[in-house]
């Protein structure tokens, strides 16, 4: 059964639900009652239908896919699907220039390129982020130095990031994690201070943006990317949006093999450079599914802004905080904090179990960073102990902790990006989920 409350009455429903009021009848289907335990208990799923499946393709999209493979022009500097995803792109965004890359992560690789990041340099990153950040820096043989966590918001605590800087120190690198703008105001205050410059790594923050001004160009650069489960998606991709006339002229020679632009690509115009060129099919793709980013945006922000009213009437869930800067957030993910002891002390492990089990997939998101093997292991690194010393290295391992972030990562749960493409009653499933679980805490965990 389908039940579609009024959010007043959903809401005071929910509060009496939490306070243990047995209610019934068809427009409470899905709320606890004696009869409607957690699906793990034996009751029905809260959420029994499906959330809209990704990626959304339609004739557009096959259509261009077929007129570039009959074109036979299949890379950029033969066609031209590639310059108009990227004049599409920087329409959309704002920006003055646009690079279409073959990845997320080479649009960052090529930031720091054209920056010429290399060993005996410092790069201040946020911990809680993909390891794409983390190896753009080590890629380049420069030392990440990772800023704890806004436990609130889930982004880099920018007011942390001033005491990170060093002599040594020759990027800001903040990331717009789950697609909601980092504190851009106080990042640009201390970069410009420290005359220190900005890549936004924004691979998750499509059409997001901060007082007005999409993310990814309030920087020198901003990286995004087009991987398989973004908002904009061409399965891979990247691209680099910059307002710096020279620097985008610089992208554009780094990921060129450091040859000139498509006119004139025989000269070498740098000392390092890659091949990391989008494909034809990719910009094709990209600027077919661009009809829809802005309205998918728009249902995506409007099904998050309820199920955050919904979520702040649930004791113990605490979905992430936006800062008063952000006019948009792209919603890559929803985030939100578990506090077990408003749970009955269940372990997130098995909150995570019994939310899946209502028909609401999430995740516990990313681990300590800063305590994985695969990072610890850059202090025994051949090539760092050359480079820095084993004492130096020591010492950065001592000095990475994040202790508000190991909190985080003890208590976040996600919900991807598609799940909000659906309805409004699917935001109430899972609230109502959610108080199923809450309501019959002790029993899960007993169980």
């Amino acid at each position: 059964m389908n039940c579609h409350l009024d959010r007043r009455k959903f809401l005071s429903t929910m509060t009496l639900a939490s306070a243990g009021v047995t209610l019934g009848g068809p427009a409470f289907a899905y709320l606890p009652s004696e009869n409607k335990k957690p699906a793990l208990l034996g009751g029905p799923k809260a959420h029994p239908d499906q959330f809209p499946g990704w990626p959304v393709a339609g004739r557009s999209d096959e259509q261009g896919l077929v007129d570039v493979l009959r074109s036979k022009k299949w890379g950029r500097l033969s066609g031209n699907s590639v310059a108009t995803f990227e004049n599409k792109f920087k329409e959309l965004t704002g920006a003055k220039h646009c690079l279409g890359v073959s990845s997320g992560t080479n649009a960052l690789y090529t930031s720091l390129g054209v920056l010429d990041i290399g060993p005996g340099d410092e790069v201040i990153i946020p911990v809680y982020t993909f390891i794409a950040t983390y190896n753009v820096v080590v890629l380049n043989y420069a030392l990440p130095r990772f800023v704890d966590t806004d436990l609130e918001s889930f982004q880099i605590d920018a007011t942390k990031i001033e005491q990170a800087i060093s002599r040594n120190t020759r990027l800001i690198m903040p990331v717009h994690i789950g697609g909601s703008p980092a504190d851009m105001d106080t990042v640009m205050e201390i970069a410009g201070r420290h005359d220190i410059p900005v890549i936004e790594d924004a691979c998750q923050a499509h059409l997001a943006e901060w007082k007005g001004q999409k993310v990814g160009t309030i920087g020198m650069a901003g990286a995004f990317s087009f991987q398989s489960s973004k908002n904009l998606n061409s399965g891979e991709g990247g691209a680099v949006l910059s307002n710096d006339d020279a620097f985008a002229r610089n992208a554009f020679n780094f990921q060129n093999q450091s040859r000139g632009t498509d006119s004139d690509s025989s000269t070498y115009r740098s000392t390092r450079g890659s091949n990391l060129r989008m494909t034809e099919f990719q910009g094709n793709l990209l600027t077919t599914q661009m009809d829809v980013l802005s309205s998918q945006a728009s249902t995506r922000s409007l099904n998050a802004t309820y199920l955050t009213e919904l979520l702040h009437e649930i004791p113990g869930i605490y979905p992430a905080k936006l800062y008063p800067g952000v006019t948009q957030s792209a919603y890559h993910l929803y985030m939100f904090r578990y506090d077990k002891r408003e749970f009955a002390d269940m372990p997130r492990s098995r909150f995570l179990q019994a939310l899946a089990a209502e028909g609401v997939p999430c995740s516990g998101g990313y681990r300590s960073m800063n305590k994985e093997d695969y990072v610890q292991r850059l202090a025994k690194n051949r090539h760092y102990l050359k480079l820095y010393g084993e004492k130096a290295m020591q010492e950065w391992v001592e000095t990475s902790s994040c202790p508000q972030n190991d909190l985080l990562c003890e208590q976040a749960i996600w919900f991807t990006q598609s799940m909000l493409l659906g309805t409004k009653n699917d935001m109430e499933q899972i609230a109502e989920a959610l108080v199923k679980i809450r309501t019959h805490a002790g029993e899960l965990v007993k169980s």
